[in-house]
């Protein structure tokens, strides 16, 4: 390649911010002479490349403005340790039709079974497939809540709502009611993911309030997929007072879309 050519080109891909194209200019330009590539796979594979890195970057930047904790995918999930759990239940959900549809999630469960996993590795798909994610533990929620907001805010208007670690707190009357305005603002609007340590029977002395529990419960439930699991923690795989704990192996899927 001419040089003055090859700098008008490097400059115009700059200029053009194709950054990654720029980046592997050369290297692209040298398999194409070696393979005697014709000029159209030769553009095809620089612009194929360009592509990728953008929607690398577009992932990226979707995952830190949703605020995610960790990158965990579905594809790092121990099914092997809850041999009960209906995968397939769990996975149809990665099919992300009940976001389209504006259906919400429960993972219920004690600790270290996976709930929080599963709820990223779904947020994560999520943000690969262009819908606007927010995660937030119940606490972090509730604060927010407290302060003066707009509907503008992402916690109500994402397409995609994840509320990690409900019933880990008390929430006292007030709190109970602000959490039922949320899932009332995004009833049959957008989804909601709820990961929860707590059996539904629990919610009541949770919320402090049965009116509430059961407005807020009644919404969350009208369309929605949950998914009881039961069993170990696996993050106490290997400790030996892990055995004694007094858990049942197992897990359950329960659907109430309607």
């Amino acid at each position: 390649m001419e040089q003055l050519t090859y700098e008008r080109l490097q400059d115009n891909l700059k200029r053009l911010k194709l950054s990654r194209a720029a980046e592997i200019l050369d290297t692209v330009a040298e398999h194409a002479e070696k393979d005697k590539s014709s000029y159209l796979a030769f553009l095809d594979h620089l612009l194929e490349e360009e592509v990728a890195a953008k929607e690398k970057r577009r992932i990226q930047t979707a995952m830190k403005t949703a605020g995610l904790p960790a990158a965990k995918t579905i594809e790092e999930y121990d099914f092997s340790f809850h041999p009960q759990l209906d995968k397939k239940a769990v996975m149809d959900l990665f099919d992300l039709t009940f976001i389209s549809k504006h259906e919400n999630a429960i993972f219920l469960g004690p600790p270290g079974v996976g709930k929080t996993h599963l709820a990223i590795s779904l947020a994560i798909k999520a943000c690969c497939h262009g819908f606007k994610v927010y995660f937030t533990t119940m606490d972090t929620l509730i604060k927010k809540l407290k302060e003066n907001h707009t509907r503008k805010k992402a916690y109500l208007t994402s397409s995609l709502v994840v509320v990690d670690e409900v019933g880990y707190l008390p929430v006292d009357t007030q709190e109970a009611y602000l959490f039922f305005q949320f899932i009332s603002y995004r009833y049959e609007k957008s989804s909601t993911i709820i990961t929860s340590n707590k059996s539904f029977g629990d919610w009541q002395e949770l919320f402090d309030d049965p009116v509430i529990t059961t407005a807020i419960l009644d919404r969350l439930l009208h369309h929605c997929k949950v998914i009881n699991i039961k069993g170990h923690s696996y993050r106490l795989r290997g400790h030996t007072f892990a055995k004694h704990l007094d858990l049942q192996g197992g897990a359950e899927m329960i659907n109430t879309s309607s």
